[in-house]
This record gives structure tokens, sequence and C-alpha cells, in this order.
């Protein structure tokens, strides 16, 4: 254990820091899931209806991806590939249609 007055701070502000980053990650995978759900249940009944639920899962997945990446979560670069790959799935289910 740290002894030093600004070390015991520092390592509050890292054990914050730390949950926080914790739980943008997880509420970004639970998008990310539902966004799965959605895209199967949209490629096995493609229906205009399973479409827009769809992309407006695929739209907080942008949302919750972009806050992550603005407090340095994610590197900007794996959020960029991982909105791609996203919209990648749902263009290929599309054309599947």
């Amino acid at each position: 254990m740290a002894n030093i007055k600004s070390s015991k701070k520092r390592i509050a502000i890292n054990r914050r820091n730390r949950l926080r980053n914790r739980i943008q990650k997880s509420i970004v995978k639970t998008y990310i899931k539902k966004y799965s759900i959605s895209l199967e249940n949209f490629i096995l009944d493609p229906t205009e209806s399973q479409q827009s639920i769809v992309e407006k899962n695929l739209s907080q997945i942008y949302q919750k991806f972009d806050k992550a990446q603005k407090s340095n979560v994610f590197h900007k670069n794996k959020v960029a590939r991982k909105k791609s790959q996203l919209a990648t799935a749902l263009s290929k289910a599309i054309k599947k249609k």
C-alpha cells in the first residue's frame, strides 16, 4: 500500500477510472449482443419493421462507441473497425433479402 498522500489519491483515481471504463465496455458489449439478436431475427424474417429495429440498434451502438472513444476507453481505429464490421453485416443481410 502506498504511504505518500498523492500516491493514495492516484490509486483511488485509477480505481474510479477503471470502474468507469469497465462499465462503458460492458454497455457496448450489451448493445452489440442486442444488435446481433435483432440481426438474426431480421435474417430469419426480413421485414421492414425488423430492418428498422436493426438500424436503430446499430445507431445506438455507434453512439456508445463514439462516447467510449471520446473518453479513451477504446482506440479510434478499433472503434472504426468495429463500426465497419457491424455495418457490413447489416448490408450483407439486406442484400440477401
